[in-house]
């Protein structure tokens, strides 16, 4: 076996620096089981991060489901196979009645490109609204909406058919509070006048309901479900990137825009639908899929083949099964509740926010300038590693640490997690 040492040689050959690693001192991960990772020591990892691997790393069913299916079939979606209907009958059954056509890619950032395609060819613009802080996906026409990418290291700003609008963000955002949902509408009516003062059509407001690379944000009440009837109001579509949060993560609802009871006219799912496997689709409804149908084939070599249908299928199967929804529900809240009393005790936790399995704790130097401590956040990610539970950061100042665990994480895994957290703040 490779030695760390020769396989970090082997990267800066054969791999491109713009690959980074986490931590310090890079862990060679050889295997996963559940939720835990394991190295090539044999130490075992409780993952606190992996929200790809859903229902657990290597869980047997999704196992058994790709390899049957690849011991009979594996093709494309020119032929008629029951293997991708079953699977979109499925998955349709969990969404609002109306999205009902689907198309298979690859990847979030596949579905999530694809989506503006749909909603450029349905309004004829390109003028589309987004979130300050968003991340979408790493194609040209992503980096270009999202905030995350363009305002950062090797960015180049937005083009003048994007639109951002202040993070709505109720701790450290432009407005504060739990009431600060209008005012942040506020700024969604602005760049709706002034498209409509150009005689400009919106195209589309992407939006996560619950945003990810942002920090772990919920964006407070009477801004997200205005926003939605403004935009449809004005013509443009609404488009719900469920691809971080979707799934059941959030414990009460199986999907992040039914926290605000939403109604979008394009879904894109990903990460988590496949469990690691790579398959990622979007859903929309008959009418936007007619209207993008004008003649020019939509193909993808590999998106909705018959192995990776299987595996998405049995992923819905097991979280039923496995009742995964509710443990991130009950956990969740427990985790919740017992990092709230940490919070207690620490300064340097400026918030805990969060539903399910999907929470943020947010570090600052002061509890009056609220400024953030990336530094805090990055050296309590690595001390946390020590400890055998991995983490990461993230946020527009990488102040936020975030969890995000495989679904099968426990209620015992909650409390190693706070017991782990507590003894280091309290020597940090």
């Amino acid at each position: 076996m490779q030695t760390k040492d020769s396989l970090s040689d082997l990267r800066n050959v054969y791999l491109s620096p713009s690959f980074s690693l986490s931590y310090k001192d890079p862990l060679n991960i050889v295997r996963g089981q559940g939720q835990y990772l394991y190295d090539s020591n044999g130490t075992k990892y409780l993952d606190g991060i992996n929200n790809i691997q859903h229902v657990g790393h290597s869980h047997p069913k999704v196992i058994e489901a790709a390899n049957a299916q690849f011991k009979k079939l594996n093709t494309n979606t020119r032929y008629l196979d029951e293997t991708i209907l079953n699977y979109a009958q499925a998955l349709t059954e969990k969404l609002p009645k109306g999205l009902n056509k689907c198309f298979f890619t690859n990847s979030g950032s596949e579905s999530n490109d694809l989506a503006l395609r749909l909603a450029r060819k349905y309004t004829n613009s390109r003028e589309t609204i987004v979130l300050d802080g968003a991340y979408h996906g790493h194609s040209i026409s992503l980096i270009e909406v999202s905030p995350y990418k363009f305002n950062g290291p090797g960015g180049e700003g937005p083009p003048e058919y994007v639109h951002p609008i202040p993070m709505p963000d109720p701790f450290r955002g432009k407005y504060r509070g739990q009431g600060s949902g209008p005012l942040y509408f506020e700024e969604i009516k602005k760049v709706l006048k002034k498209l409509n003062s150009e005689k400009k059509n919106v195209s589309a407001f992407m939006s996560e309901a619950v945003m990810g690379c942002g920090g772990q944000i919920f964006p407070p009440g009477k801004f997200l479900g205005p926003s939605y009837d403004a935009v449809k109001e004005q013509g443009g579509l609404c488009i719900a990137d469920e691809v971080q949060i979707g799934f059941g993560r959030l414990g009460k609802h199986f999907w992040g825009f039914e926290v605000d009871g939403l109604k979008p006219d394009i879904v894109t799912l990903g990460k988590s639908i496949g469990n690691g496997h790579p398959l990622s689709v979007v859903v929309t409804s008959d009418d936007i899929a007619e209207r993008f149908h004008d003649g020019m084939e939509y193909f993808n070599s590999f998106g909705g083949n018959p192995v990776s249908c299987a595996v998405g299928k049995a992923v819905l199967e097991i979280i039923e099964e496995e009742e995964l929804q509710k443990n991130a529900l009950e956990v969740g809240q427990k985790l919740f509740l017992m990092l709230n009393e940490i919070k207690g005790k620490y300064d340097l936790i400026g918030d805990v926010r969060g539903q399910g399995l999907f929470i943020g704790i947010e570090l600052i130097e002061d509890t009056g300038s609220l400024t953030p401590s990336a530094l805090a956040a990055k050296n309590i990610v690595e001390l946390m590693k020590e400890d055998r539970i991995l983490l990461s950061t993230d946020g527009p100042d990488h102040n936020v640490i975030k969890i995000k665990p495989p679904m099968v994480f426990n209620s015992e895994d909650a409390l190693f997690f706070i017991e782990t957290l507590d003894k280091i703040l309290s020597k940090y």
